[in-house]
């Protein structure tokens, strides 16, 4: 076998540094995992080392598993690939009999149950969601090795906002930790601080663990905190057979004690260090790729991507007048990409925070669009799943190998809710599609030849490394969820001020992070991609948002007029105050939105078309009927007394009354305007007919 066979020059130098110090810059889809993989193997078939010396380390267990089973198939099996937890409890869990004596203490999967122990023992309010938030505090005053008594200091040194007063984080802290340590409990950041000190100070447990692995390979070397630093210097002892791979301008995760120092520092740490710069850019169209780069165009560590994929679409930018509009309209574009033969699964709309999430589920819940939420419940734990592993393994058990695999599967998972057609939406439907994924996933597996034991064999590997199959239904993730993913389509949405950046990031460092955030959104994206904003939060609301101001200079690639943002954003000197709305009745100045909307006073008279107005709402609910929406979302009332009081003829005097923005004149000018110029047959104008 050539392990070198298909690399691309760079890739190719990777992994022939087969000896370290490597220093590995790969920015986003370049084949970093192609290429250390490739590095190991090379290194194992050449006899430099020996795969069980290898200890290579990544961020997520399913990493992990992807790194192994790539390992497996270049003919290196053996190499061991773990997340920096899994490596440091193994190794602690073996030596503390010997070194320490008795059982290993037991690990405790979330700080919140000892936080409310000790909230309630400070006498305070154990209120769960606001301990959540200290519990990331404490996490993080752990991996920066920052004990309770100087957490306030440090919290403010770092410009920190915790929930509550930094003294009563601190006693929160140092509660937690007394009952932890009474209790011999230890948590994951105590893990790497307890192997870090027992090879320290038992030397010969340093000296074995040293001679087993000679050998390191650090993956996402961006996202190491000090206290994985500390252990992995504990690990090398002074070594330097070390390769590091990591994208500077994809550090999102400083929040936690995350680091790109390390890897920006590297050469520095280590003067002889080869260092590889990884570019090519295999996974996204030159379209995206100009609008990622240009996202980073000013970064002291760019690496400027050169795309190597075809031409695709342009990326779109849309604003909106309101948040519901944003979703429904986000909504019926990941309609028509499906309906154009965009799977489901190969779409993803991507947001700042998780709230954001709410409006994109009623959205594609009201338009039959089949969603998943990440970074919710993991796929082998659902229920459902968790039912189908256990009755797939007992027909393991008594099957005799004859049984074809798919058939026997499908069998089996139509006995629990599997049906030929999906469900219409909801809890239903979620059920129905993590049994399609098994289902789907037996198909593949018996095209290889696999039989039904070995399908309950490879279930149970991937529940261990958490590596779900893939499920039938758009993505919404946050942006840090999303990290480390790719599809074919991706929505960037809710991009304005205040969100992107979010409005809690102040400093210079800060703002450069939330941009990061930007940038890991966008190369997430193959072919199609979609930035959107809304100018108000609700129907009818203020329109006094402003797009995100990463989004400057990049709206000039798209043609003219694709959205109002793009063109205030070139107008020298910034956005001018709107001047003051006076009522057309008695030349008040109006100041209630519903008041600005109508273009007078609630109290004035009004003077307006009855029977258009009649004729309007029919419409409207027409209309609203059709997209499967609440009616408001087309247009509020206010905005139809509006409509009905000007009587509009024309798209500049539609544009006129607020409320109504390009999108919604693109969308329902010619028809408002109809209705407005004397047409009564408002199904018909709404694309509704009797048939």
């Amino acid at each position: 076998m050539d392990v070198l066979e298909g690399l691309d020059p760079e890739q190719r130098a990777v992994a022939e540094a087969v000896r370290g110090p490597v220093c590995v810059l790969a920015g986003a889809g370049t084949g970093k995992t192609r290429a250390i993989t490739h590095r190991i193997a090379y290194a194992v078939h050449t006899g430099v080392i020996e795969p069980q010396s290898v200890l290579a380390v990544t961020f997520t267990t399913r990493a992990a598993g992807e790194l192994k089973q790539r390992l497996r198939r270049l003919g290196a099996p053996g190499v061991q690939a773990r997340t920096f937890h899994a490596a440091a409890l193994r190794q602690l869990s073996y030596f503390w009999p010997r070194v320490i004596g008795g059982d290993p203490p037991q690990v405790i999967e979330s700080k919140l149950p000892l936080l409310i122990e000790a909230s309630r023992n400070l006498r305070r309010n154990a209120d769960r969601g606001e301990l959540r938030d200290v519990a990331a505090e404490i996490e993080w005053a752990k991996v920066t090795q920052i004990g309770p008594e100087d957490y306030a200091a440090a919290a403010a040194k770092a410009r920190r906002t915790p929930p509550i007063a930094p003294e009563e984080v601190a006693g929160l802290y140092e509660g937690y930790e007394n009952l932890r340590r009474r209790r011999n409990l230890i948590d994951f950041e105590t893990i790497l601080e307890l192997t870090a000190a027992v090879m320290t100070e038992h030397r010969e447990v340093g000296a074995q663990i040293r001679q087993q692995y000679r050998y390191f390979v650090v993956d996402e070397f961006q996202d190491v905190n000090p206290l994985q630093k500390l252990l992995l210097d504990t690990w090398l002892g002074g070594r330097d057979d070390l390769c590091v791979v990591g994208d500077p301008n994809q550090t999102i995760y400083s929040f936690t004690g995350a680091t790109p120092q390390y890897l920006t520092g590297f050469a520095v740490e280590h003067p002889a260090a080869s260092v590889i710069r990884l570019v090519r850019d295999y996974r996204s169209t030159p379209q995206v790729v100009t609008l990622a780069n240009r996202v980073m165009a000013r970064s002291p560590h760019r690496l400027e991507l050169v795309a190597q994929r075809p031409d695709g679409p342009e990326p779109v930018l849309t604003e909106y007048d309101d948040e519901e509009a944003e979703a429904l309209g986000v909504a019926l574009t990941v309609k028509k990409l499906m309906a154009d033969g965009v799977p489901a699964r190969e779409i993803a709309v991507l947001f700042r925070i998780n709230a954001q999430s709410e409006a994109y589920e009623q959205a594609f819940g009201g338009a039959g669009v089949p969603y998943l939420l990440r970074g919710a419940e993991r796929f082998f734990d659902r229920p459902e799943v968790r039912q189908a592993v256990v009755l797939l393994r007992g027909a393991a058990r008594s099957a005799d190998g004859a049984d074809p695999l798919a058939p026997a599967v499908h069998a089996i998972l139509s006995g629990i809710g599997l049906t030929a057609e999906a469900p219409g939406g909801g809890k239903a439907r979620e059920k129905w599609e993590s049994l399609k994924a098994l289902a789907d996933l037996a198909e593949d597996m018996a095209a290889d030849g696999t039989d039904l034991a070995g399908f309950v064999a490879e279930l149970e590997r991937r529940a261990v490394e958490q590596h779900a199959p893939p499920v039938e239904g758009v993505t919404l993730a946050s942006l840090h969820a999303a990290k480390g993913l790719e599809w074919d389509a991706v929505f960037l949405v809710g991009l304005t001020e205040g969100m992107l950046p979010i409005v809690y990031a102040e400093t210079a460092e800060q703002i450069e992070e939330e941009r990061r955030l930007l940038y890991v959104g966008v190369t997430r994206a193959r072919e199609h991609l979609h930035l959107s904003w809304a100018l108000a939060r609700s129907p009818g609301g203020r329109r006094s948002r402003r797009h995100s101001r990463f989004l400057e200079g990049l709206s000039h690639q798209l043609p003219a007029g694709t959205t109002r943002a793009g063109r205030r954003s070139e107008r020298a000197g910034g956005r001018r105050p709107a001047a003051p709305l006076h009522c057309r009745v008695c030349g008040k100045t109006l100041a209630a939105a519903p008041e600005q909307k109508l273009g007078r006073c609630t109290t004035c008279p009004a003077d307006y078309d009855e029977a258009l107005l009649e004729n309007l709402r029919s419409w409207r609910t027409a209309v609203a009927k059709e997209a499967k929406v609440p009616a408001y979302v087309v247009f509020t009332d206010v905005t139809l007394q509006a409509i009905a009081e000007r009587v509009p003829t024309t798209e500049a005097e539609l544009l006129a009354i607020a409320g109504i923005g390009r999108v919604k004149l693109e969308r329902y000018g010619e028809a408002v305007l109809d209705l407005c110029g004397g047409a009564t047959d408002a199904g018909s104008l709404a694309g509704v007919t009797d048939e």
